[in-house]
């Protein structure tokens, strides 16, 4: 991502103006908007330069290039956290086994990880690939409200594939996952200050 054009650099005859708290200024020459900066001791920043006219706004230009930089790091640590796990299923899996590996699935896709659904072929069993398909698909069906299929089941040696993502980012997860802390934690403490009151009357 290139750096926006600043003070000088901004080479258009008139520009729509954002004040430094937010504030819509107008349309104003550029001169004008390059003075209110200069007042201000702060910078002039094209925010949106194929608006017609730009849009410009007055802003500590260093700070702001610090924040966008703290957001992107955040961004990428919270990519780098997605994880893919395995779910493995016999073509002949009985049906609390295969529940059980739903679950196991469901628990990882709503922590934000992908998954990867893999079956396994035995002997004879890989002249049958439509079942395995089939059995992913129903699996895929079954996992509908927490991920979406991102490749579609595929041989991949004696195993056919298919990679499921969550619906959820990480980021997200984590966020849904802190809130629900936080409101079992306020009910534990309202439950307990309840208690306590009525202990002393």
């Amino acid at each position: 991502m290139s750096d926006p054009r600043t003070n000088d650099r901004i080479r258009v005859p008139e520009v729509r103006l954002v004040g430094p708290s937010g504030e819509q200024v107008g349309v104003v020459p550029i001169e004008t908007a390059l003075r209110l900066a200069a007042d201000a001791d702060l910078d002039l920043v094209e925010v949106a330069p194929n608006s017609k006219p730009p849009v410009a706004k007055i802003m500590d230009f260093g700070k702001f290039k610090y924040e966008a930089a703290q957001k992107q790091k955040e961004a990428r640590r919270n990519q780098a956290n997605t994880v893919l796990k395995e779910v493995r299923f016999r073509l002949k899996i009985d049906k609390h086994d295969y529940e059980t590996k739903t679950k196991r699935a469901v628990g990882f896709l709503s922590q934000g990880d992908k998954v990867k659904a893999m079956i396994l072929f035995r002997g004879r069993e890989q002249s049958r690939p439509e079942m395995g398909v089939r059995l992913l698909q129903q699996f895929a069906e079954d996992i509908a409200e927490f991920g979406t299929v991102e490749s579609r089941p595929r041989i991949d040696g004696r195993n056919m594939v298919m990679v499921i993502s969550p619906i959820k980012n990480k980021s997200e997860a984590k966020a849904e996952q802190n809130a629900r802390r936080a409101e079992e934690k306020a009910i534990r403490k309202a439950d307990k200050a309840a208690g306590s009151a009525s202990a002393g009357e």
